[in-house]
């Protein structure tokens, strides 16, 4: 094969498979803080791509798509670990704003309001509501997986072992069941916000409340979420909120009840061949 005909094929390999790249960085960017850029990422995939259909050997039996999406996952890899995540600054500034939702609450005697905490800690209620944005989707991230999930694992460059993927599957299994188990207008919140994507301005339209009470039921829904996984998988992790015995500690495990009860009804259900036969 002769260098042109080689250029050609890499260039057409290059072409064809652009939107894989789009593809990673978008299944990338959900996993992320808001602040990283997707246009570096994207720059760094193509760049990926190009090397990696120089380098395509077919011969070897891979697949371009599967070798070229190895070699993208890397890129993203290294270009995260470049990147200043400016996590200690989020982090720092939300156990700020925790002590000043915390202080203010003592004073006022109720949850204050967004604007209240701008207003005490020197700051204009977009910036908290961003902040809070980042920590929430920071939130997400360890339903899935971890709160100290390293970067290596949110771009995968290995295929997960049998048992992870078992893992995996019972924890977004509990997820979805918890979710579903919400109260109506936090569930809403959840869907909408996280897997609809729909702006909080809409949502708080749609449920007729104001931008910053939808980030609150938005943080509410995360606590119940993160309390019933770690109820049902990790009962260690489980801190007590609110007075024993009280109104509010009683809701929550009335919620981690009905969550354990959907499960085991699932669990129910998927019977096999064989298990209906014994």
């Amino acid at each position: 094969m002769n260098e042109n005909a080689t250029t050609a094929e890499a260039d057409e390999l290059i072409t064809s498979h652009m939107p894989l790249v789009g593809h990673i960085v978008r299944e990338t960017m959900g996993r992320v803080p808001s602040h990283v850029s997707r246009d570096d990422l994207t720059s760094a995939g193509l760049t990926a791509l190009v090397l990696a259909a120089r380098a395509f050997d077919a011969e070897r039996g891979v697949p371009f798509d599967r070798y070229a999406a190895t070699r993208i996952r890397g890129a993203l890899l290294d270009e995260l670990r470049s990147v200043d995540w400016a996590s200690r600054s989020v982090r720092r500034r939300a156990r700020d704003l925790a002590e000043t939702r915390g202080q203010l609450a003592s004073v006022l005697g109720r949850t204050p309001t967004t604007a209240e905490v701008a207003q005490a800690a020197g700051m204009t209620p977009e910036e908290v509501v961003a902040n809070d944005d980042d920590v929430s989707r920071a939130q997400v991230l360890s339903l899935q997986g971890s709160t100290t999930t390293p970067i290596e694992e949110l771009v995968p460059t290995r295929a997960p072992s049998p048992e992870e993927l078992v893992e995996h599957a019972e924890r977004l299994t509990y997820l979805r069941e918890a979710i579903e188990e919400l109260p109506e207008r936090l569930r809403i919140v959840v869907q909408d916000y996280f897997f609809a994507e729909r702006p909080m301005a809409d949502i708080a339209e749609e449920l007729g409340v104001t931008d910053s009470r939808i980030s609150q039921m938005r943080a509410e829904a995360l606590a119940l979420l993160r309390d019933a996984l770690n109820h049902a998988l990790e009962p260690s992790l489980v801190k007590s909120t609110g007075k024993a015995g009280g109104v509010a500690q009683r809701r929550r495990e009335s919620y981690f009840a009905a969550v354990a009860a959907r499960h085991a009804d699932g669990a129910r259900r998927v019977v096999t061949p064989l298990d209906a036969v014994s």
